[in-house]
């Protein structure tokens, strides 16, 4: 496997590059092929942030974590990725075994979306949790918006794949929601996890007709 270690607001260490190797392999139990994998090890607030992505074949896993102390976050990190991977361990090896053409990596023209965190002023952020839940929030001006702070940008690719998938693949990078397209209908759609019930909602935009006035 290879592996990528990168250090942001603090010093490298070689001890926890060889900690963090350590705990990153043990994957290799699960998985018969882990191609990659990159951690980010970073201080903020003066908590330890760490963020490991492993890459195997057309999946994803990704685990973030924060504690008081780096060995910590690493440890925590880890264990929601193994979580995952005892939970769809042969699934992911089935899948394996039946690559498709559509999840190879190096395919042209692929849809990509960009995903920011930001971080709301303190004032907004008071305003958004006084408006009723079955109201939408307010617009925000534009000279407002300039005070969000950008915590985190990603950028994700969409693949096609069926809702059971996209749905393993939401959990294997331990987030909320996934945004893929439909293999049937082509349509982009996200599946995200219901606070309320723990249930799965889903998401689908599709073109509409004009209509004659």
């Amino acid at each position: 496997m290879q592996l990528n270690i990168t250090f942001r607001q603090f010093g490298s260490s070689d001890a926890l590059k060889e900690y963090a190797k350590e705990k990153v392999e043990r994957v290799n139990k699960y998985l018969d092929r882990a191609g990659e994998a990159h951690v980010v090890l970073s201080l903020e607030r003066h908590l330890h942030h760490a963020e490991i992505t492993i890459h195997s074949g057309a999946w994803v896993l990704r685990g973030r974590e924060k504690s008081e102390d780096m060995y910590a976050s690493i440890d925590l990190a880890m264990d929601k990725i193994e979580a995952q991977l005892r939970k769809y361990k042969e699934k992911i090896k089935n899948h394996h075994g039946r690559d498709r053409v559509h999840h190879r990596q190096g395919l042209v023209n692929q849809l990509k979306v960009r995903h920011k965190v930001f971080e709301l002023p303190e004032e907004l952020m008071d305003e958004a949790a006084e408006v009723p839940a079955a109201q939408p929030a307010p617009s925000t001006p534009a000279a407002e918006q300039s005070s969000t702070r950008i915590v985190r940008t990603s950028e994700i690719t969409v693949r096609p794949m069926p809702v059971d998938e996209a749905v393993m693949q939401m959990n294997l990078m331990n987030q909320d929601f996934y945004v893929f397209q439909h293999a049937t209908t082509h349509e982009v759609c996200v599946v995200y996890r219901r606070k309320e019930d723990g249930q799965y909602g889903l998401i689908a935009t599709h073109g509409t007709t004009p209509t004659g006035g």
